[in-house]
């Protein structure tokens, strides 16, 4: 039993600190939360003094196997050297706050299961396993003169994705990643940067295809995810009933009001393309990908305003690939360069709990839920930096993962 005291508490609800309050963890999760004093017999205490308390964080667009960022390369790195290097990975991002992130492509079961061993120290695990791509598409990063069969890479940990080309072979993919332990099912519907053959402004599987992939998410009682860039390519996939919508640097106004009356989020990662433009190609990002770097990192800042104005809900993502991962928490401060401190923390509590779907037990510290929760040496609210390098404190399940020596 742990009781914290004095604290003030902030987890994107509101613009300001909520001062002078009280948190009781108990078993793992939150007992109480309180404006008074709490009297637990026994119970260890920490004394905040008014510093900040906030909800653990939720990073909801990641690849904690990407330890390289040529991704082509790294899918033929052995599995043993990848699991090692993604458990490396993962406590890193624990140790900025991290404590739930969502593989957008690569983790599998495995690691989920490693890390419910206590094996290492990560974040908690929300899985799609491989994810699915058309021949050519975002996922298949062989290079024009390779003529592998894809199924050389498809089942090595260091792949993101796997192919599947037709509508049967899209059932069928999505049908064996969730009987592998997926939560839901990724799916390329929009060239990338990463792969070497797509174009940006491609479109990436028929409505037949994606239609498929949503049928089968939602008899799994479960949900698609899409890679996105283009206006033309997010208008389809909301036709097909995708759910979460990742990137969409390119988004309109018309397709941005739609896809908020159609109940969906999108999930932006601005930072990835920041970082990728600053070292991508000395970290080994192949030349024909780097090209295609700007012309979506210079509409990232825009596209966040388009959305907060058509009222489409925005998760927190960051997308990062290899030595790159450690820029993290720099997402906060991109962000906050257009929408207020408080919206961008909601992305990263509130709003992700509701994209993972997983409100009332992350992202918040309320009674019943996990008890995740980083402790911050400042206000975020005045100075969002903080979060890049003023997380002091990380409990995860009522452990302290992270303590001030």
């Amino acid at each position: 039993m742990i009781v914290i005291e004095n604290a003030a508490i902030v987890d994107g609800a509101l613009d300001h600190p909520l001062p002078g309050m009280h948190v009781a963890i108990e078993g793992g999760r939150v007992r109480e939360v309180s404006d008074r004093p709490i009297r637990l017999e026994g119970a260890a205490r920490l004394d905040l003094r008014g510093g900040t308390l906030m909800p653990g964080l939720v990073d909801c667009h990641v690849h904690v196997i990407a330890t390289l960022v040529n991704v082509g390369a790294n899918a033929l790195l052995p599995d043993a050297l990848v699991a090692h290097r993604a458990a490396a990975i993962m406590r890193g991002m624990l140790h900025r706050g991290f404590t739930t992130v969502r593989d957008l492509g690569g983790a599998t079961l495995g690691l989920r299961l490693a890390w419910e061993e206590g094996l290492f120290d990560g974040p908690r695990l929300v899985l799609c396993g491989k994810a699915l791509s058309q021949t050519g598409g975002h996922g298949d990063f062989r290079g024009r003169h390779d003529a592998r069969p894809f199924d050389f890479f498809e089942r090595r940990l260091g792949s993101l994705g796997r192919v599947a080309d037709g509508v049967d072979a899209v059932r069928r993919a999505a049908r064996e990643e969730l009987q592998a332990g997926a939560d839901y099912i990724k799916v390329m519907a929009n060239g990338g940067v990463a792969s070497p053959t797509d174009p940006i402004a491609y479109l990436q599987y028929s409505e037949e295809e994606l239609r498929a992939a949503v049928e089968e998410a939602r008899m799994a009682q479960t949900y698609v995810a899409a890679h996105l860039y283009t206006d033309e390519a997010i208008a389809r996939a909301l036709r097909c009933g995708v759910r979460s919508l990742e990137h969409c640097n390119l988004i309109t106004p018309e397709t941005a009001r739609a896809a908020a009356a159609a109940g969906a989020m999108a999930c932006p990662t601005l930072v990835t393309y920041q970082a990728l433009k600053e070292e991508g190609a000395a970290l080994g990002l192949p030349p024909e990908s780097v090209a295609k770097v700007d012309d979506v990192r210079l509409a990232g800042l825009r596209s966040l305003e388009v959305m907060r104005a058509a009222g489409l809900p925005m998760a927190f993502g960051t997308d990062l690939l290899g030595g790159m991962h450690r820029r993290q928490s720099e997402e906060f401060r991109i962000r906050a360069e257009v929408l207020p401190a408080h919206e961008v923390i909601r992305s990263a509590t509130l709003d992700a709990a509701r994209l993972l779907r997983m409100e009332g037990r992350i992202g918040c510290l309320a009674p019943g839920a996990h008890a995740d929760l980083i402790v911050v040496a400042g206000d975020p609210l005045r100075d969002i930096a903080v979060l890049e390098h003023g997380v002091t404190h990380v409990m995860q399940g009522g452990a302290w993962k992270k303590q001030p020596n």
